[in-house]
């Protein structure tokens, strides 16, 4: 009866151990990210009364006779399965779909959690605003642009800085170009400036060059204004010299337009005029004489021995490129400082067959436009997109007013040699635009996301989206065996296995969900059936004490 009374014993505080767990578990069942326990029972070692025997010639076998002494609580075991995942929209609530628990610190040591209710301090640090434990980082995502402290761990979001501007660099086309369109146009070319003279007039040609306002020091006699560019089939002409004065007296605007009209010419037959220069409403123009493709092209510059100056554009604008046909284009660049210029480009068809150029015709700001056109962009016969003539001709070159002796190139992307992924020239209508750039103007951090591979997303206040920081997650040989700290956090045990420092969707780890609480995987059920179970169980072995000592009042009765 003794060995009764024990085992009734050990019965009622195993099952005790049971309610506590199933109590923990229903009390934790709204806590987010809590695991589960479950009780697993093992009976002590029993009392042998009678070896058993083995089987004789004459006899078989005999087992052995046992009674046990009770029961314990083998193990405790934490139920590691995914919980639910609950929407919350906030976007800096994350929540591990698979294995792996975010790493922070608490100062001293690394703990773990599956908790992603996270925020950021006064610091710019992120934390877990219950605790105040900082989130540690992986890899080396924003570091170089500045936004994380590279002799250091704990993720900074940078809503105290900003990001630099950067100028662009690369202009993304995509889209048609029609290979059965016909529609030719005249190569216009305009100064995009007015010129006066001192009672404020409109200069026309009859005025002299030293009556124009817009100039510096006096001009005098030696004075020379410089044409370069290209003629209308492409040959180049550099330094073409005009004196201001002729025989000690100024010339006339008609003079310097007769000049450029015979500059521009047939280099074979210079009677042969292809373009023609005039001024309107005190602006120059200079417009080809027929239609169709044409390289036509104008620069204006005193010579370098001048004393005296006029002003000229810094280029002339193309208000209509030659073409046998056109599609016209426009996009937002930045120069360095982050100041925006709408960059106007034509697509021009050439006489050339499955051929085009493109031109920049105008950009708008303080800009020297230096090389403005891209020529030779070939296409092959099935309307695939064919490289340029020159792979390393491919961009634009400028100097901008804020610093005018470095110039800046802007390459063109226009697709992958035999693919559409670009430009293409099949029948129909032009599409052809340009879809992207990477410039920016200078911006503020104003909202995070977070993507399944645990990196923290920026979308700065100019529209430039840059990776923050990865996601420290850990993994570990036997998550079960981690110990609990409380407040949602474990730390590794001697049985757990040491912890693998990996990011999201890698090393085994799942992915990470933004705006998302992982909820506890406890199932309320389950629990009320445990409860149950350890009630019938704690009143049976109360039971078993019972009658144990009802037998033995009896036993004490008999000798009374």
């Amino acid at each position: 009866m003794s060995n009764a009374l024990l085992a009734g014993v050990s019965g009622m505080k195993a099952y005790q151990q049971m309610i506590d767990v199933a109590g923990n578990n229903l009390a934790n069942i709204n806590t987010t990210a809590f695991k589960g326990s479950r009780v697993r029972f093992s009976d002590l070692l029993s009392e042998t009364l009678k070896d058993a025997a083995q089987p004789t010639a004459g006899v078989g076998g005999m087992n052995p006779q046992q009674i046990g002494s009770g029961v314990t609580v083998a193990s405790v075991d934490r139920d590691m399965s995914q919980g639910s995942l609950l929407t919350t929209g906030q976007p800096l609530d994350m929540a591990i779909e698979g294995d792996g628990f975010f790493v922070l610190n608490d100062g001293q040591s690394d703990i773990y959690t599956r908790v992603g209710a996270l925020a950021v301090d006064s610091d710019f640090c992120l934390v877990d605003p219950s605790t105040g434990y900082r989130v540690q980082r992986i890899g080396s995502e924003g570091v170089e642009e500045g936004f994380q402290d590279p002799s250091g761990s704990s993720i900074r979001i940078p809503y105290d800085q900003a990001l630099p501007a950067q100028g662009t660099e690369v202009i993304t086309y995509n889209g048609n170009l029609s290979a059965d369109e016909v529609k030719a146009t005249t190569n216009k070319l305009r100064a995009g400036m007015q010129y006066t003279t001192a009672s404020g007039a409109a200069a026309s040609r009859d005025t002299l060059l030293t009556d124009l306002m817009q100039g510096g020091d006096t001009l005098i006699d030696g004075d020379v204004v410089l044409l370069s560019g290209t003629r209308r089939d492409g040959s180049a002409y550099t330094d073409e010299a005009f004196d201001v004065f002729s025989g000690g007296v100024s010339n006339t605007i008609e003079d310097l337009l007769d000049f450029i009209n015979e500059t521009l010419a047939d280099p074979t037959d210079p009677t042969n005029l292809w373009s023609m220069a005039t001024i309107s409403n005190g602006e120059l123009v200079v417009t080809d004489i027929e239609s169709g493709y044409s390289q036509t092209d104008l620069n204006l510059s005193m010579s370098d021995t001048s004393t005296g100056a006029l002003e000229f554009p810094k280029y002339l604008e193309l208000e209509e490129v030659g073409a046998e046909a056109s599609r016209n284009t426009n996009i937002e660049v930045f120069d360095s400082q982050g100041i925006a210029h709408t960059l106007s480009a034509t697509f021009v068809k050439t006489d050339t067959l499955n051929k085009w150029d493109l031109v920049l015709t105008s950009m708008t700001g303080d800009v020297d436009v230096t090389n403005r056109r891209i020529s030779g962009i070939n296409f092959l016969a099935d309307g695939t997109y064919g490289a340029l003539d020159d792979p390393t001709s491919g961009y634009f070159t400028m100097n901008f007013a804020h610093n005018p002796t470095t110039s800046v190139s802007m390459s063109v992307e226009l697709g992958t040699l035999g693919e559409m992924d670009g430009l293409s020239q099949v029948g129909g209508a032009s599409t052809a635009v340009p879809n992207d750039q990477d410039g920016y103007a200078a911006g503020w951090l104003s909202s995070i996301s977070v993507s399944l591979d645990g990196v923290l997303v920026g979308l700065f206040s100019n529209g430039a989206r840059r990776d923050i920081a990865a996601l420290r997650l850990a993994t570990f040989q036997n998550p079960a065996a981690l110990v609990a700290l409380g407040g949602n956090y474990y730390a590794a045990s001697a049985n757990s296995g040491e912890p693998v420092l990996v990011k999201a969707l890698s090393g085994g780890a799942g992915a990470v969900h933004g705006g998302s609480l992982e909820e506890a995987n406890v199932d309320t059920a389950d629990e009320f059936v445990n409860l149950i179970q350890a009630q019938n169980g704690f009143q049976a072995n109360a039971r078993t004490i019972r009658v144990s000592n009802e037998m033995l009042q009896e036993l004490t009765n008999l000798i009374r």
